[in-house]
């Protein structure tokens, strides 16, 4: 139930309108402004009924007052007839509207309920607007890694300007909430992001979507369309994947870059834009440009500024917090209740090679948290090649087995190399190893009674 506080000097006007009001609302009222700013500190009011002349008190006084202590509840200017120009001054400082005396209760009723709607939708598309600052604001992207602090102040260094920018990094390390992020954080939030993957679409029918068509431009050209960059106009357009655009379409785009304007499949009109661009790619530019894919003026007018985003791998600090905000938001999303993951499986996560980054991460725990019987993430909840990861030789120490090694030597080697690359963690490399823990700490004392036993961080010696 909204509460209404009633602030007038007449106590007749007060008892009349609680007596109208207090069937649909909680009605509080008061003679002295003063009392009333004390009520407003302490109680939750979402709209004031107040006297513009209230004894030696000026009414618009006490309004910028209420104002001052929240700017959402709403005042409703109550004045003498022959005190309208005051009270159109009054609007001006935020009252909602005013009435005349003497106050006509069903023209009232009528007023509070429009001003009560007017106040809801307001707060709602404040709570919206928090919500997408939150999402796509610095706030919304996970980091406190040392590379992660610096995207964050490039972001606020270049949030305001116009220059173009070129985000660079593998598959899933977030390019896109960076660009949102320069986008909602930036003097241009107001006007549209459009964005566009150009891998995605074949490239006859990326250029109409970039440059928008006249109807008949082509089959199917059934109606007019703008394109995403007439829509941008005034904001900002993404290009995601601006690596994969062929040839003849990258002309086209620094055309458009270079001249500022458009001009749509089918039609001699040119359209003047206003945008900033931020691409992004996840292939070698440098080399995509020795091979003669991708056009150097091209990168060059849109490599402005570069981000590059680093992998997973790069930043493994910032696993347990990417951890903590996936499990959050997939307890909501999938209406679960898990209290956070267990040490040992946090464990297998920090040391896994995340070829998705966090897009991988985000992955393995929606499936945790949607599998899981815990109320935490444990080892039994991570996908097997969590736990026992093949990757490629590569990114792996070969451990060197000779002809004429018996196979205690061999057993030995491994469980030794497993250890020293688990930081030995006994309990990670039994289950790597598929024993039990005890069965490895068996082994391992039977190697220290050896006379060549081989603690992690040291070279076997036979």
């Amino acid at each position: 139930m909204n509460s209404i506080l009633i602030i007038d000097d007449e106590k007749s006007i007060c008892t009349s309108l609680e007596f109208a009001l207090e069937d649909n609302y909680r009605v509080l009222s008061c003679q002295d402004p003063v009392k009333g700013l004390e009520i407003i500190q302490q109680e939750e009011i979402d709209l004031v009924l107040l006297d513009l002349k209230i004894g030696e008190y000026d009414g618009i006084t006490v309004l910028q007052k209420i104002k001052k202590i929240s700017k959402d509840i709403v005042v409703i200017i109550m004045t003498a007839y022959g005190t309208i120009k005051s009270s159109v001054d009054a609007m001006k400082a935020g009252a909602y509207y005013y009435v005349t005396k003497p106050v006509d209760t069903e023209e009232l009723k009528l007023l509070i309920l429009k001003a009560l709607d007017y106040a809801n939708l307001n707060n709602q598309v404040k709570r919206l607007n928090t919500q997408l600052n939150e999402k796509f604001g610095i706030k919304g992207i996970i980091g406190k890694s040392k590379k992660m602090r610096d995207i964050f102040e490039i972001i606020d260094k270049i949030k305001d300007i116009d220059s173009n920018v070129l985000i660079t990094g593998e598959s899933g390390t977030g390019k896109e909430l960076i660009a949102k992020a320069i986008h909602y954080q930036g003097k241009r939030k107001d006007f549209h992001l459009e964005t566009i993957n150009c891998a995605a679409i074949p490239s006859h029918l990326l250029e109409s979507e970039l440059f928008g068509y006249e109807k008949g431009a082509f089959t199917g050209a059934v109606q007019k369309k703008k394109g995403k960059f007439q829509l941008a106009d005034k904001g900002t357009i993404f290009l995601d994947e601006i690596g994969e655009m062929d040839m003849g379409l990258q002309s086209k785009l620094l055309r458009v870059l270079q001249e500022k304007e458009i001009t749509p499949l089918g039609s001699n009109q040119r359209y003047k834009i206003d945008i900033r661009v931020i691409a992004a790619t996840n292939k070698n530019v440098d080399k995509a440009i020795e091979e003669g894919v991708f056009r150097e003026d091209l990168f060059f007018r849109l490599n402005v500024i570069t981000i590059n985003m680093p992998s997973l791998r790069e930043r493994r600090e910032d696993i347990p917090l990417l951890v903590d905000h996936f499990i959050k938001k997939y307890n909501d999303s999938l209406n679960k209740n898990i209290k956070g993951i267990e040490a040992s499986a946090l464990d297998y996560l920090e040391n896994y090679q995340y070829k998705g980054n966090v897009r991988e991460l985000e992955n393995i725990i929606e499936r945790a948290v949607a599998l899981t019987d815990h109320n935490k993430i444990t080892v039994s909840d991570l996908p097997q090649n969590i736990l026992t990861p093949k990757g490629d030789l590569g990114d792996r120490e070969i451990i060197p087995v000779y002809p004429g090694e018996d196979l205690r030597t061999v057993e030995k080697k491994v469980i030794m190399e497993n250890l020293k690359r688990n930081g030995g963690n006994r309990k990670k490399t039994a289950d790597i190893l598929g024993i039990t823990e005890r069965t490895l700490r068996n082994k391992l004392s039977e190697y220290e009674k050896g006379k060549n036993f081989w603690s992690p961080g040291k070279n076997f010696v036979k």
